[in-house]
């Protein structure tokens, strides 16, 4: 007897949704006449009338709308099944997607993951740098198995478990005039030019969010991402600039710089680990939150 076919249950799905066989197969990339013959076959192979044809379209029968429903259910375990084999590599081997954004890149996964991966030899992880805003999307639509993110509260759409928090502070030159303050609001800095990226990774975004404490936007005159080149332009003069606080003490002392306190409640930032359904997760990708949330612990 003849199997079920799921591209003919992928197009009957699409057509009751759409009530119209056009849009579904505009929603699977057929023809319309490639899908009428679809659902075609699969009325004639459970010898039921799935659906009733009008003028407005197509609405399901009674069996057809039982069919519906079952065949939801099918399209999804076939979805979850997929995603899952996606967590292997082409040999076989157990593959973790993990996104995170920089700062806890550089501060704190290269311990954790460190001590994850010494005794799994079966597991690869593909680590993808990305900004704390996209994180939980790629998470969400499956992208990633597991994501890092900093927010002030957990982002909805994705389960999210506390992981670390860190601070951001303002760094300068030794023999600045504001090296020697120890602590200060970004706001008594606004004299001086400041070097880009901020906490929420645009200038706009970042005034959106810390604007209320400041009565002007700072002075920017470049753009600089990555933290080490920040700290070489800002030993050059070429500005002041923000830098998590764990990771500018790595270049105090070799680039002459000062690191002062940012009294800014904005410059406290929690981190987040997030999966999508946590419920449901490959081995691999659960012991890898397990070893991320228990780390949290850990932290000093």
């Amino acid at each position: 007897m003849k199997k079920l076919d799921i591209p003919a249950l992928e197009i009957f799905v699409a057509a009751v949704e759409e009530k119209s066989l056009s849009k579904a197969a505009e929603r699977e990339n057929l023809v319309t006449s490639a899908a009428s013959k679809r659902v075609a076959e699969l009325e004639r192979h459970l010898e039921r009338t799935l659906l009733h044809r009008h003028g407005r379209g197509v609405e399901p029968t009674p069996a057809g709308t039982l069919l519906y429903q079952r065949a939801k259910a099918i399209l999804r375990s076939v979805q979850l099944t997929e995603s899952a084999i996606n967590g292997y590599s082409a040999d076989g081997q157990a593959k973790i997607r993990l996104a995170s954004n920089p700062s806890t890149i550089l501060q704190f996964l290269p311990d954790v993951m460190g001590r994850f991966l010494a005794d799994r030899r079966d597991v690869s992880v593909d680590l993808l740098d990305a900004h704390s805003y996209d994180i939980p999307r790629l998470v969400a639509e499956t992208s990633v198995d597991i994501g890092i993110y900093h927010a002030d509260h957990p982002v909805p759409g994705v389960a999210s478990f506390p992981f670390r928090r860190d601070r951001v502070g303002l760094v300068v030159p030794v023999g600045h005039p504001l090296a020697g303050r120890g602590e200060l609001f970004l706001e008594e800095a606004l004299d001086y030019d400041l070097l880009g990226y901020f906490p929420r990774h645009s200038l706009d975004q970042f005034l959106a969010y810390a604007g209320q404490t400041l009565t002007r936007p700072p002075n920017v005159k470049l753009q600089v991402s990555n933290f080490e080149t920040r700290c070489r332009m800002i030993r050059e003069g070429l500005g002041i600039g923000i830098v998590p606080e764990g990771i500018a003490r790595n270049y105090l002392a070799s680039m002459g710089l000062a690191l002062l306190r940012l009294r800014d409640a904005w410059a406290e930032r929690q981190f987040y680990v997030c999966v999508r359904d946590a419920a449901q997760l490959a081995r691999p990708v659960e012991e890898l939150l397990r070893a991320l949330t228990a780390s949290t612990a850990d932290a000093p």
